[in-house]
């Protein structure tokens, strides 16, 4: 008996640790199943002990390398249709911080992490990322993060949304202004939670992105051949 109730105890304290919306191999279906809350309380990144981390840096990413990064494919498309996830602002490691993880991994013999953070935030309108943007700089220090892009966007509230794929956590915020009721772009708020749970885990994107003549997170360049 005494076996059964650990087991229970230890059970009910998983639970009620797990914030609803730190996601593993599964998505919410409605928007009722996001926790929105206002962006002063809204968990932020977090670091642990590598706080070397907090020095490198992220840029903001191009429409096309986002798409790259969740292998999202491109049909269909026209000269005059969109991109998909126009309300959409990604921010993805520099090849400084690339270069500055596998130095850190290699100097600590193996004790620094190597595992670079991937910034998603969707917004609920395209005017409300256009003005968001502009207050935002294009390369931001990772320890500034919570201060300049989460707690300092006052008057708006967030659901946090956490994945770990091998070297790469996403973190993925659904953005609205304070009080609003729903979400505008749920859908593909949806859709992009589901193709970073559908990611296979990145074993070391790190060697990639470093290559001098990298143009994106998956880019390849062409091969030579004999003629």
């Amino acid at each position: 008996m005494g076996e059964r109730e650990k087991e229970k105890n230890k059970k009910h304290k998983k639970q009620k640790h797990q914030h609803p919306n730190d996601q593993t191999q599964s998505t919410p279906t409605k928007t009722s199943d996001f926790s929105f809350k206002p962006s002063s309380e809204v968990k932020g990144l977090r670091f642990g002990s590598q706080f070397i981390v907090r020095s490198f840096t992220i840029r903001r990413a191009r429409p096309l390398e986002l798409l790259k990064v969740l292998s999202f494919p491109l049909t269909n498309k026209t000269n005059d249709s969109k991109l998909p996830f126009p309300s959409t602002t990604a921010y993805l490691p520099t090849n400084f911080t690339i270069l500055a993880h596998h130095a850190w991994h290699t100097l600590t013999l193996g004790l620094g992490t190597k595992k670079s953070k991937v910034l998603v935030f969707v917004f609920e309108s395209e005017s409300l990322k256009s003005a968001v943007d502009r207050m935002w700089p294009p390369e931001i220090p990772l320890g500034e993060v919570n201060k300049k892009l989460i707690r300092g966007l006052n008057g708006c509230e967030m659901a946090r949304f956490k994945f770990r794929k091998g070297c790469i956590t996403f973190y993925v915020y659904a953005v609205r202004r304070m009080g609003s009721v729903g979400f505008g772009c749920a859908d593909d708020l949806r859709i992009i939670l589901q193709s970073v749970v559908e990611l296979k885990d990145f074993l070391d994107h790190t060697a990639m992105l470093a290559m001098p003549n990298q143009r994106s997170i998956s880019f390849c360049p062409p091969v030579a051949m004999a003629h």
